[in-house]
C-alpha cells in the first residue's frame, strides 16, 4: 500500500512522514492554506531519502511553470488538481518524473467517474480520487461516498493505479482501503494539528493503519 502525506510545509514534517514509513511527501503549489513556493521546498527535498517521492500539487498551471518548479524544488512527481485536459499530462512526460498523478473528483457524479478515469488513464501513472470540487480543490477533510463509488470503480479500474484521498484519517483509512481497494492513499487534513502542521502521533498512526490494511496479498492484487 503506497502512502503519501500531503500538505507538507516544513522539513520537520517531511522527515516525520519519512520516519513514519510514508512512500511520498506532497507539497501544495496551488491556492491553499498549505501553499508553499519552490524556494521554500528547495532546501527540504535534498534532506529526504532518494527513494521517497517528492510530489508537487498544481492547479491549472502551465507546463513550463511546472517544469521550472520541479527543477527548483527537486520534485520527482506531479499531481494535477485543476481542470487540465487529459492531453496536458502528456506534455509533462519530458520532465522524466517517476510518478504522475491526475486527480478525478469522485464527488462530481458517479455517472462521469468511468469516463473521467478512462480519459486520463493513458497519460497518468495513477488516478487520485478526491472529495474536492471545481470550487474547492481538495484539502477539505471531507470524504466522498466510498460505498457508492466502489461498485463502479471495480468495473472500470482495468489495472489503473487508484489512489484515494479526501477525509481520510488514522481511524477510517482501513475501512476506505477495504471498501475501495486502492493502490495507495493520500492524506493531509486528517493528520494535522492545524493547517500546514502535522501531528506526529496521527502521522505515525495513519501510516501504520494503512500498512496493516494494505496486506494480505495486497488485497488480492487489488481485485
Amino acid at each position: 500500500m503506497w502512502v503519501k502525506i500531503c500538505g507538507t510545509t516544513n522539513l520537520e514534517d517531511a522527515q516525520l512522514a519519512v520516519d513514519a514509513g510514508a512512500d511520498a511527501v506532497g507539497f501544495v503549489f496551488g491556492p491553499s492554506r498549505r501553499q508553499v513556493t519552490a524556494e521554500q521546498v528547495a532546501p527540504i527535498t535534498p534532506r529526504l531519502p532518494e527513494k521517497t517521492e517528492k510530489v508537487g500539487l498544481f492547479v491549472d498551471e502551465t507546463a513550463e511553470r511546472i517544469g521550472e518548479i520541479v527543477r527548483i524544488a527537486g520534485l520527482t512527481g506531479v499531481q494535477l488538481q485543476g481542470d487540465e485536459p487529459p492531453e496536458f499530462a502528456a506534455a509533462l512526460r519530458s520532465l522524466n518524473l517517476r510518478l504522475l498523478v491526475r486527480t478525478v473528483w469522485a464527488s462530481a457524479g458517479i455517472g462521469t467517474l468511468a469516463e473521467r478515469i478512462a480519459a486520463h488513464r493513458p497519460n497518468a501513472d495513477s488516478i487520485l480520487l478526491d472529495s474536492g470540487s471545481v470550487s474547492v480543490r481538495g484539502g477539505t477533510g471531507a470524504r466522498f461516498d466510498w460505498t457508492e463509488v466502489a461498485a463502479q470503480l471495480f468495473r472500470v479500474r482495468n489495472g489503473t493505479r487508484i489512489i484515494v484521498a479526501g477525509g481520510l484519517n488514522p481511524l477510517n483509512v482501513a475501512t476506505a482501503i477495504a471498501t475501495l481497494r486502492p493502490w495507495g492513499v493520500d492524506v493531509a487534513t486528517g493528520v494535522e494539528r492545524e493547517p500546514g502542521r502535522k501531528d506526529p502521533d496521527k502521522v505515525r498512526a495513519f501510516v501504520a493503519a494503512a500498512r496493516r490494511a494494505g496486506t494480505p496479498s495486497e488485497l488480492s492484487s487489488l481485485a
